[in-house]
């Protein structure tokens, strides 16, 4: 009986220690007072160190009910090795068509978006992905987090 507990025990650690082995970066930054100012950005900083494998990256957002949208809006900006700068703009659907929210979670739900699949970086060194919004107010309220993953690709 205490063999069967002690396997049973080794193998869920086993198991809960080998699934973030793909995981690179992954971090959140709050939103101060919950109210995103236009002007506000926020930067994430990691580094690459083999360019050889293919990444996902996801963008994060954690919101509750006083965000007023469907969606929203993010222009990032990533910033490579010897100053190269890559800039894309991304649509996060966070509610559908009838208003109910997308993501995981109750009164503060979580969502992920895809901002590269099976992406080679080009080098490897530091980089650096930076967000704003790019609605229309200049402030936003009902967003509480911002985050990025990074996960190499399967």
């Amino acid at each position: 009986m205490k063999t069967d507990f002690i396997i049973t025990i080794i193998t869920a650690s086993w198991l809960c220690f080998s699934c973030g082995n793909d995981v690179v970066y992954n971090k959140f930054q709050p939103v101060r007072d919950k109210v995103w100012d236009k002007q506000s950005e926020y930067y994430f900083k990691f580094e690459i160190k083999d360019r050889s494998i293919p990444y996902n990256i996801q963008l994060q957002v954690r919101n509750n009910d006083m965000y007023d949208y469907q969606n929203l809006w993010l222009l990032c900006e990533e910033q490579q090795p010897g100053s190269v700068s890559v800039r894309d703009t991304v649509e996060c659907m966070l509610a559908d068509d009838f208003g109910k929210w997308n993501g995981n979670g109750i009164t503060l739900f979580q969502s992920r978006f895809t901002l590269r699949d099976h992406y080679f970086f080009p080098d490897t060194g530091q980089y650096a992905i930076s967000l704003r919004h790019g609605m229309r107010d200049d402030r936003l309220k009902g967003i509480d987090d911002i985050g990025l993953l990074i996960e190499k690709a399967k």
